[in-house]
Parts: structure tokens; C-alpha cells; sequence
């Protein structure tokens, strides 16, 4: 990792709630940001913010997720997804997080990040591969 990542450090990504992200089994009148997406917006802006301090050689990989959705968000609205580091221990990154639409606060956001070695995953992936017997 590049030098630099410290607590504190934020990205702000903002996502159109189109017809993809919301839920549509309560109906089209009854459509709205979707938790499932609303974590796929979080996961994104982690880690947008944290590819800022990685080499060509590293990217990032998921570990937690601990979310409230605290309200709905219409189709046709936006949400901001405000990301904050809040803690940098060797590979791990703690995140915390703020989703609001144009109106309200509709979530917050705790998120773990590891950085990985694409070439050390590359070979724990094909050893995990080289296990599985069909």
C-alpha cells in the first residue's frame, strides 16, 4: 500500500436510484432503494477510496458488512454514499459510512476492507480450484 491512508480520510460517491437498484416485488408504484444495492454502493465507495493508496500489484477484497437501512429512498432519487476510514491495521481498513437521499440520512455503514496481493491471490485461488473435484 502506498503511503498515506490514515483515519479520517473520505470519499462521497453519489448513485442514481434507477429502476435496477430498487425492489420491485411490492410493485411499480411501491419501488425503493434496495438493502442489497445499498450495500453494493458502500462496497464501491470503500473501495474507490482505498484504491487511491494501493500499487497496480494490490486491490481489495470485502470482510464485513454491518448496515441499517433506516428509510426509503424513491426511484428517480439519489443517494450519497459518504465513506470515512476509520482505522488502518496493517491490510485491514475499518470504514464507516453515511447513505443519505436528497431528503434524509437512509443509512449507516460500518465496512471491513482487506488489501490483497493480486499475485498471492491469484495463488490461493488456484490452489482452492485444484481442491474441487466434480
Amino acid at each position: 500500500m502506498k503511503p498515506g491512508l490514515t483515519a479520517g480520510a473520505t470519499r462521497t460517491n453519489r448513485y442514481e436510484i434507477d429502476n435496477e437498484r430498487t425492489i420491485g416485488f411490492m410493485g411499480e408504484n411501491l419501488r425503493v432503494y434496495a438493502t442489497p444495492f445499498m450495500v453494493r454502493d458502500l462496497e464501491n465507495t470503500c473501495r474507490e477510496l482505498l484504491g487511491e493508496y494501493l500499487t497496480e500489484a494490490e486491490n481489495s477484497v470485502g470482510a464485513r458488512v454491518e448496515i441499517d437501512h433506516l428509510g426509503p429512498t424513491l426511484k428517480g432519487m439519489w443517494v450519497e454514499v459518504k465513506a470515512t476510514v476509520t482505522g488502518v491495521d496493517g491490510r485491514r481498513v475499518n470504514f464507516e459510512a453515511e447513505i443519505r437521499d436528497e431528503l434524509d440520512v437512509v443509512g449507516k455503514a460500518k465496512h471491513v476492507r482487506f488489501v490483497v496481493e493480486l499475485a498471492k491471490q491469484r495463488e490461493r485461488l488456484e490452489a482452492k480450484a485444484a481442491k474441487l473435484v466434480r
